[in-house]
């Protein structure tokens, strides 16, 4: 037995052996046009253009030889496997999300462990036995149909939601009565984006759709979603019959969403042009229309009719609105305006804004108060106040952590919050805000078997970037290891849209700390939305270099400390963090060991031309724009491959992941990175790095993936990593973990 083991082992080290010598990475060497662009006198090639077009017989059969590459060598990984298996494991836990109540009853999601989607359950009551909803899992054998998006009625009696097919933003809704749980023959087909809004006497529901476009419409097109259209449906009849409630033919690129106010009366309409926290704010008095709608386009107030600010509906009093805005205050506040006196000279601040944490989120709950979650150095605090002058009545007992659901409305007593961190998948609490000390009770602590989370620690720390601005950081590890530089490490980052990337729960990162000896660490760098709109704009447009030092920075500072090395370090982004990801390597591939880019943008010339990539010209800027033009090209991952010339330099360890059916960051992204990166480095003799690409069919950009292929996805990405950082396997009993068990 022995002697067979020790020979299994042989041959997996000789096919390693021979993915590792370059000279049999026989990458595709794909067809390269004459085009060149011209951005403004600008003469830019463009030789994989054709790779844009996603069923050709030319994309597919490359896209084919790159798969015929990676999977073998991925699937030949030494820790691939014994990944996966572990993670199947750990991730075999019960998953809750907050209940939260509609109409008489209680509904919440939940998954046993290893479904491919979570079930939404109905109960009567807290204690009585929950019932199944709706079951995705049901709805596909492959578990890749998911639901995106649902809305009760105001009074809960009727049920509207939205259906994704291999991860693509399209979505059909559907409804359903909830008593009786029965299906209604209403279908909504062309549905993106969309919100979905009731009003209250359940007669029918606010979405938006696109027009029908030339080709199809599947999720593995590249069309631009332009005239997005709202609509009111009327249940019971036709989607032809549906009525066009907001169109703008003059601006194609702008979007909406209809809102109902908590007293129904009101129909707040926010218009959007981009990705950029700011809105016109319209509305309509129904009362003033006979109280339904029956015709459109509806004779809309404009309230607000500039992208000056960003107003979001919290509540109202009669006439009296309450909205969370970024009006003179980039950390948030909440305003009081008057709809009856609706001058801005007579705005009034209900709560002003912070000196130093950001307002991330309000609502009204119980008559007249409100809960309100601030973000403090990326961590969450979560208060109650009056909704009459905003004074606090408490500040609810948090760990380090974050918020990932509250639940509560105006006309309820209860409050459910979902608490979770690094090294906590969660845990649920309730509050009967009628109770004299409205003290919170644990309702669900969600456990996970197999995981202790006492031998591990995580600690923040802040660290300058390239201009001096102090950086937060934290970094996950196991308790009482030595810092001498010997340690595989993950930097993940993110750095755009505002968007904040606070401590959550990560099976595969608990598996890379436990199994592969890892270390973990999250660089909260500009351009997200960590310390308000100011945080933003220091990481967008013309300061887009920012994101990019500050995660530069962020690797030096941790080599520096001793937590890793230049050749056991991978960072690691999806999206926008993809661009990150492909930035910083061209920038300096000499921090990294090992790259995974997941569904990047790699094209910052182009990538407003294909689906919805128009509203990142916010972010971004565009390359039509000659100011802007001059920033794009200077970072854009796909321009900036680097050719070391007779530098003995090599890339890092690049593994790109991509859907087939992205169709928000559209897959030519990757390829024609990958085909640029692979043309310049992949024959050069000191290259032994690899430099892959792996396209996932009914994939698409995250949202609905089923859990068979993120435990698979997962699987690859950290076998990868730990094939190209010499992170070697061991079971979580080892000498070291019983050690490390008794500090």
């Amino acid at each position: 037995m022995r002697c067979l083991i020790i020979l299994r082992k042989f041959v997996q080290n000789y096919r390693l052996s021979n993915y590792r010598n370059m000279s049999l990475f026989n990458y595709p060497k794909p067809r390269k046009d004459t085009v060149v662009d011209d951005y403004h006198g600008a003469k830019v090639p463009d030789p994989y253009t054709w790779m844009e077009d996603p069923d050709s017989k030319e994309t597919k059969e490359y896209v084919e030889a790159q798969n015929k590459i990676s999977i073998p060598y991925l699937r030949n990984c030494s820790a691939r496997n014994k990944f996966h298996a572990r993670m199947t494991e750990l991730y075999n836990y019960p998953k809750y999300s907050c209940p939260f109540k509609k109409g008489n009853k209680y509904f919440f999601f939940m998954n046993t462990g290893l479904q491919n989607q979570s079930i939404l359950y109905c109960q009567e009551t807290l204690m009585s036995e929950p019932k199944v909803f709706l079951d995705p899992n049901k709805l596909s054998e492959d578990g890749t149909l998911a639901l995106r998006g649902r809305s009760f009625s105001d009074d809960g009696s009727y049920f509207a939601y939205g259906l994704s097919q291999s991860g693509s933003d399209w979505t059909t809704m559907k409804f359903k009565r909830v008593e009786g749980s029965l299906d209604l023959p209403d279908t909504l087909e062309r549905v993106k984006f969309s919100c979905m809004s009731w009003t209250h006497d359940n007669r029918g529901i606010f979405y938006n759709s696109y027009p029908q476009q030339p080709g199809k419409a599947d999720g593995t097109e590249t069309t631009a979603n332009v005239h997005q259209k709202l609509y009111y449906h009327v249940l019971g009849t036709p989607q032809s019959d549906d009525i066009l409630c907001a169109e703008f033919p003059d601006q194609p690129k702008w979007m909406s969403g209809a809102e109902l106010s908590d007293d129904g009366r009101y129909v707040l309409l926010s218009v959007s042009e981009g990705c950029d926290p700011v809105n016109r704010l319209w509305y309509i008095d129904l009362e003033s229309i006979g109280g339904k709608i029956t015709e459109g386009p509806l004779p809309w107030i404009k309230l607000v009719d500039n992208f000056d600010a960003e107003y979001q509906y919290i509540t109202n009093e009669g006439s009296i609105f309450t909205f969370k805005t970024n009006l003179n205050a980039p950390r948030y506040k909440l305003i009081n305006i008057d709809f009856l006196n609706p001058d801005m000279d007579n705005w009034k601040n209900l709560i002003d804004e912070h000196d130093k944490d950001v307002l991330e989120f309000a609502n009204c709950v119980h008559q007249d108060k409100l809960v309100i979650e601030y973000l403090s150095d990326v961590k969450s605090v979560m208060q109650l106040r009056k909704l009459q002058d905003g004074s606090l009545i408490k500040t609810f007992p948090l760990d380090v952590g974050s918020l990932e659901g509250i639940s509560g409305r105006k006309n309820q007593h209860e409050l459910f919050y979902k608490f979770a961190s690094f090294l906590s998948p969660g845990i649920i609490y309730h509050c009967d805000l009628e109770s004299e000390n409205m003290e919170s009770t644990v309702f669900r602590e969600i456990k996970v078997s197999g995981f202790d989370s006492s031998l591990f620690e995580t600690k923040q720390v802040f660290y300058p970037s390239k201009d001096g601005t102090k950086i937060p950081m934290f970094i996950v590890q196991r308790k009482g290891i030595k810092l001498d530089g010997s340690h595989p490490l993950l930097l993940y980052g993110y750095g755009g849209f505002n968007i904040s990337i606070t401590p959550t729960y990560s099976v595969s990162r608990v598996t890379f700390m436990q199994n592969l000896g890892g270390i973990v660490a999250i660089a909260n760098i500009r351009g997200g939305g960590e310390y308000g709109e100011t945080w933003h704009k220091g990481g967008m447009l013309g300061n887009k270099q920012n994101c990019f030092d500050d995660f530069q920075h962020a690797a030096l500072y941790l080599i520096e400390n001793g937590y890793t090395s230049p050749d056991k370090l991978t960072i690691n982004g999806g999206s926008n963090g993809g661009l990150l990801v492909g930035a910083c390597i061209n920038q300096r591939p000499d921090l990294f060991g090992c790259a995974v880019a997941q569904v990047g943008v790699m094209d910052m010339l182009k990538f407003h031309k294909y689906t919805i990539g128009h509203a990142w010209t916010t972010d971004f800027g565009c390359s039509e724009k000659h100011d802007q033009f001059k920033w794009l090209i200077k970072y854009s991952p796909l321009h900036n491959v680097r050719d070391f010339g007779k530098n003995r330099q090599q890339y890092p360890a690049l593994l790109l992941l991509t859907g087939d059916h992205d169709d928000r960051v559209v897959p030519h992204h990757s390829l024609k990175f990958i085909a640029t990166v692979q043309e310049v480095h992949g024959s050069r003799e000191t290259q032994r790095k690899p430099l892959l690409i792996l396209v996932d069919t009914k994939s698409g950009h995250g949202a609905g993936k089923p859990t068979s292929k993120i435990i698979d996805e997962v699987a690859d990405l950290f076998g990868f990593i730990a094939e190209n950082t010499g992170a070697t396997w061991k079971s979580e009993k080892s000498e070291g973990d019983i050690i490390n068990s008794k500090h």
